[in-house]
């Protein structure tokens, strides 16, 4: 099993920054391919981002490729998702999710473990 505890959601102004955390917990961190997707009020889950464990090659959507970042800290279990230049359209709840193994997929139900999603409201 797999704990997953996401922080850092909250209000910011279009163009501002935040920088959501994630932390892991309860088996080992190295083996698990982590995501990011995220939820808006009506709409499907979508994926944002995804690190695999080994090698640590960085996946994005195309909509955040040049904004998002998502870094990964084995030795504190922990991913990132440093947001930058922030749109209205970037409102959600975005949560964490895992997945054992070196592959990543943008499909929510290939993931095994979710945290349970911060709010990240972005105002115009």
């Amino acid at each position: 099993q797999v704990q997953l505890v996401e922080s850092g959601g909250g209000l910011v102004q279009a163009g501002g920054s935040l920088r959501l955390s994630c932390a892991a917990s309860g088996r080992t961190f190295s083996g698990l391919t982590m995501g990011w997707f995220r939820q808006a009020p009506g709409k499907e889950r979508q994926f944002v981002a995804a690190v695999v464990w080994r090698g640590g090659s960085v996946y994005y959507t195309d909509s955040v490729e040049d904004r998002f970042t998502m870094s990964r800290d084995n030795s504190e279990n922990t991913v990132y998702l440093q947001m930058n230049s922030l749109k209205p359209e970037d409102t959600a709840v975005y949560y964490c999710a895992a997945r054992s193994g070196s592959l990543y997929y943008s499909i929510p139900n290939k993931y095994d473990y979710w945290g349970q999603g911060t709010q990240v409201t972005v105002s115009s």
